[in-house]
């Protein structure tokens, strides 16, 4: 029986050593601090660089988060393909290394239609008996899925099969134009990063799905924001919200370029190497600002955990 995915979810990022390999010292490290710092499970997402990994490289990773997630959490892998038979594959891959879910964009090099799309996620959905998860990356990167496909899928499959990461913007009012399309039964999870989590939060999501980087702080908002504590929230949010505004300004490259760094700066990577090529590198202006409310993230949490038990 596959592990239900709810609460925070983060996408691993894929380290890579100097010789431009996975580096599967760091990949562990990443997991179990993941673990450790109170995610419900994780998974690999476009931050993990699936489509610069070769075809080994993508099984290696999905293979060995399984592998080092050991039972902990849900487990979700990206299957995203140019062709249905690819993403197939991919899905057969991870069903077999215990894999709970699988999660997939559309091809990005195709301009499909309503009925290729459809078919494209039918066929992987045909393909496994684990829980797809319709992923709309088309805030920065892809098409955008119709809402029509959206509720067809739904239709088709049902709500334990068929899950959505709706990121087309606005991400607000199409997530709520998903869940009242549905009459509520989507179960829909949020990957702004952390930006918009808190309006998607009200708009009823079952999780989160962010990078790692900054997963201290998306814990204790999701946290906070479940018991209803909005003062907490509104503190934790807002230098989430700097960071990944700084991220956005250069889409998926801003976020992997930043998102790196800070997972060198907390000691859990050696390296920020990325995948070449990319388009965009972190100045050092954007450093600094970065560097500072990251400071600011700590100290609130700092706050938030106050007083340790023992101390004077």
């Amino acid at each position: 029986m596959t592990r239900p995915l709810r609460g925070v979810l983060p996408i691993i990022h894929t380290p890579f050593n100097s010789g431009d390999q996975i580096d599967l010292n760091h990949l562990r490290r990443e997991i179990d601090w993941a673990f450790a710092t109170g995610a419900d499970g994780l998974g690999t997402g476009m931050v993990s660089e699936t489509f610069r990994l070769t075809f080994s490289e993508r099984v290696e990773l999905t293979e060995r988060m399984a592998e080092f997630a050991n039972g902990r959490g849900a487990v979700f892998a990206a299957v995203g393909a140019e062709s249905s038979r690819q993403a197939v594959e991919f899905t057969t891959i991870a069903e077999r290394a215990g894999c709970d879910a699988v999660m997939a964009v559309p091809p990005l090099t195709a301009r499909l239609c309503g009925d290729a799309m459809l078919g494209y996620f039918r066929a992987i959905a045909d393909s496994t008996a684990l829980p797809v998860i319709v992923q709309d990356a088309s805030g920065y990167v892809g098409q955008p899925i119709p809402l029509h496909v959206c509720v067809q899928l739904l239709e088709l499959y049902g709500e334990n099969k068929i899950l959505f990461k709706p990121e087309a913007s606005p991400i607000g009012p199409n997530l709520s134009a998903l869940r009242e399309a549905t009459s509520g039964r989507a179960r829909i999870y949020e990957g702004s990063g952390g930006i918009l989590l808190v309006d998607s939060f009200r708009r009823g999501i079952q999780g989160t799905m962010p990078g790692m980087d900054l997963l201290d702080g998306i814990v204790a908002l999701w946290k906070a924001l479940q018991r209803g504590d909005d003062d907490a929230a509104y503190a934790l949010w807002y230098p989430i919200c700097g960071i990944v505004a700084l991220q956005l300004q250069a889409g998926l490259d801003g976020f992997l370029a930043i998102e790196k760094y800070l997972l060198v700066k907390r000691g859990l990577f050696s390296t920020a190497a990325r995948r070449r090529p990319y388009g965009w590198e972190l100045d050092e202006e954007t450093r600094l600002e970065v560097d500072r409310l990251f400071a600011r993230l700590q100290r609130v949490l700092g706050d938030a955990a106050g007083p340790q038990q023992g101390s004077a």
